[in-house]
């Protein structure tokens, strides 16, 4: 069958049996013509919450966490229904949209005018988190991991707190959505090292789909709770990236009644290869190498032993963290690093170590070729992995073997 891989604005055809194709049923979400309809109606039945504009009544102020540029949110499609609601429980409620960035850089104007639409961008107050501008910060407490939890203070300051957001498939959280609006993404950027530390990348519930005993989701849970996060919209998203589906309310309530919608389209069994040809999701999931580590994870849990991964993908943002290529350049060995990151005190983890450690894990047991631009081959060779200009040529630098194609590695959870 011909199946089709998405590499930035683009797709790549290749022809391979069905059987060896993992594909999540995401294209068998339903059919939605109008998304912001869709919000609407969530947020008139809303989830183990009283609805939004109920909360408002009482609310001089309000903060909106909002996704930043690195992810495919509709958020034209969630914020004006939102908006909306606020305004009719109380008029005069003054409004921030706060851009949660974690520790991403930041937002330009450009991204945020492309991702809100001018009337949002020209006309709500909207500030852009940053993780290292101490003056806008403040220590809140203690996390379960014994971390700080240190938060911006537009979020600890107002008084009511939600946020927007989308669900899908998150190769170290579980899932996306929910809590991590709080935790990574309006946090110091010391708090997010500490969740993001070497013990807990290691620990065997910090997979893809996985809530229960996921240290790293407990932490981001508490601090939610602590950050007093009182209502979410989020959405689950078709291959277009529109809404096929909202849930509003209660954040862990709408959030789990999310996640049960979308387990069902993205759980597939493994079918292991020799070479695992998957990508990132296309743009913008696949805007920098940092991130195409996500898509890297769905292609181990479908690898044999000493397998090639190749991943294609648009990297229009270059590598995506200093840190993250330095870390890769200039270690002994892949094993080396990952045993390094995980002996790493919580209050010792270094910038970008979460997603080097992953890479390095993922290399210790196989090969990984990108197919992207050639401006970034010396930067992927530096990294110990390969560079090839297109498909064909990554599948002749594989050789020979079983191919398992997963077209779209951040939509499936593999099982088995």
């Amino acid at each position: 069958m011909l199946t089709y891989i998405p590499s930035g604005r683009e797709r790549i055809p290749i022809e391979i049996d069905k059987s060896r194709v993992v594909t999540s049923r995401i294209e068998e979400l339903p059919a939605v013509e109008n998304g912001r309809a869709v919000v609407e109606n969530a947020l008139q039945n809303p989830i183990a919450s009283p609805p939004l504009r109920e909360l408002a009544k009482t609310a001089k102020s309000c903060v909106i966490l909002i996704s930043d540029h690195t992810r495919p949110v509709p958020s034209q499609d969630i914020l004006p229904p939102m908006l909306a609601e606020l305004r009719a429980g109380n008029p005069f409620i003054n409004i921030t949209l706060l851009v949660a960035t974690g520790c991403h850089r930041a937002t330009t104007g450009d991204e945020l005018k492309s991702k809100l639409g001018e009337e949002i961008y020209s006309k709500e107050n909207i500030v852009v988190h940053d993780c290292d501008d101490k003056d806008s910060l403040v220590n809140i407490g203690i996390l379960p991991s014994g971390a700080p939890l240190i938060l911006n203070k537009l979020a600890v300051d107002t008084d009511l707190l939600v946020s927007e957001g989308f669900i899908e498939p998150h190769f170290f959280a579980g899932f996306s959505g929910g809590r991590k609006s709080v935790l990574p993404g309006i946090c110091d950027r010391k708090t997010v090292l500490g969740n993001h530390c070497g013990a807990f990348i290691a620990n065997e519930n910090a997979r893809t789909g996985i809530l229960d005993g996921n240290p790293i989701h407990k932490d981001m849970e508490a601090a939610a709770e602590m950050a007093h996060l009182r209502f979410i919209v989020n959405v689950v998203i078709d291959p277009q990236k529109r809404v096929a589906a909202a849930f509003a309310g209660n954040f862990k309530a709408a959030h789990a009644e999310g996640v049960r919608f979308l387990r069902q389209f993205c759980e597939v069994p493994a079918v292991k290869g020799d070479v695992v040809i998957t990508s990132n999701g296309g743009a913008p999931l696949d805007q920098n190498l940092y991130q195409c580590v996500k898509g890297l994870t769905a292609a181990e849990a479908c690898a044999k032993e000493n397998a090639t991964l190749i991943l294609c993908a648009g990297m229009e943002d270059g590598v995506g963290g200093e840190s993250f290529y330095r870390q890769l350049r200039d270690c002994e060995s892949p094993k080396a690093l990952y045993e390094q990151f995980c002996a790493t005190p919580q209050a010792d983890t270094a910038p970008d170590q979460w997603q080097s450690q992953i890479l390095a894990r993922i290399l210790m047991h196989h090969r990984i070729i990108f197919v992207t631009g050639e401006s970034m081959k010396p930067v992927i060779q530096d990294m110990k992995m390969e560079w090839a200009g297109s498909l064909n040529e990554a599948k002749q630098m594989a050789g020979g073997g079983e191919i398992t194609v997963i077209p779209d590695g951040v939509s499936v959870m593999i099982k088995g």
